[in-house]
């Protein structure tokens, strides 16, 4: 599995609008996801170390940024049929394992990860209650191991988010297992 580093915050970016069915049943938009104080979309996976390192801690973030009005969307961009671990069946039930509190979605055409410019899971996108991107760093140090007592790096970017608008100017990249592209047809 290939490690992979995100490219630096494109300040000021506009996400992407996108149409995508929820384990919840519901099919979601990003006006549905979007807080009054900001928006983080999240690219992550069911059976990625990166992930799986940190999956508790993105829970606790997500819950946290809340409390600030930045509303948190995951999505799971991977190719299902080579990588069955992240199929939408396998899906609801990380969620459900890790008491996910926000919308996890699958993008089976790939379509939105690739409009996005998602590259690793976990990926992130924060944006500013104007939808400009602030932020594209990772969550702390962590990478296949949880690093201890790390500095909560995604959590305070868009705490500064919510209350400011604008994100840290420096950013250290996020690092992940690439996204696990569909063959072309």
């Amino acid at each position: 599995m290939p490690s992979l580093e995100t490219p630096v915050c494109d300040f000021g970016a506009k996400p992407i609008d996108f149409s995508l069915p929820g384990i919840d049943g519901k099919v979601w938009t990003l006006d549905d996801c979007k807080g009054e104080k900001g928006l983080l979309v999240m690219f992550i996976c069911n059976h990625c170390p990166y992930v799986k390192a940190v999956v508790e801690r993105i829970v606790r973030d997500v819950n946290r940024l809340a409390e600030y009005g930045i509303s948190s969307v995951a999505i799971m961009p991977n190719d299902t049929i080579g990588y069955p671990q992240d199929s939408f069946e396998n899906m609801a039930e990380f969620s459900n394992q890790h008491q996910f509190s926000f919308p996890y979605l699958i993008d089976d055409t790939q379509d939105v990860a690739r409009a996005y410019g998602a590259v690793c899971t976990p990926d992130f996108f924060g944006y500013n209650n104007r939808l400009e991107l602030q932020y594209r760093g990772r969550l702390d140090a962590s990478r296949k191991e949880t690093a201890e007592n790390a500095q909560p790096e995604l959590f305070d970017a868009m705490k500064q988010v919510a209350q400011s608008g604008h994100g840290p100017k420096q950013q250290i990249p996020s690092m992940g297992c690439s996204i696990k592209w569909r063959d072309a047809l």
